[in-house]
């Protein structure tokens, strides 16, 4: 029986028709309710960006650091006592010999 009634009672509420709420809302409220949406969005595709983008971000700080390791052990012929280029050897400036 309580089922009966439970059941009436909700199709009478859905039914009954209800009058409009005669209630002001300014544009301050609504420009509110905008900002609060916008912020919320961009803070789920920011939140969506980094979670896509954390994978490129590992590789390309691998790849960098790979680079400067690379880079740190230079090949053999580089590393050898090898006397510097100052120049011109025929007299001219930067010889540092007297002619």
């Amino acid at each position: 029986m309580s089922k009966m009634i439970t059941r009436l009672l909700l199709a009478w509420l859905l039914l009954t028709p209800v009058s409009a709420a005669l209630a002001y809302i300014g544009p301050g409220a609504g420009i509110s309710v905008l900002g609060s949406l916008l912020s919320i969005l961009a803070t789920f595709f920011v939140a969506i960006g980094a979670i896509v983008f954390w994978p490129l971000r590992k590789w390309l700080k691998r790849r960098r650091a790979r680079r400067e390791t690379m880079a740190g052990a230079a090949p053999a012929h580089e590393n050898a006592d090898v006397p510097a280029d100052d120049g011109p050897r025929d007299g001219g400036p930067g010889d540092g010999r007297r002619v």
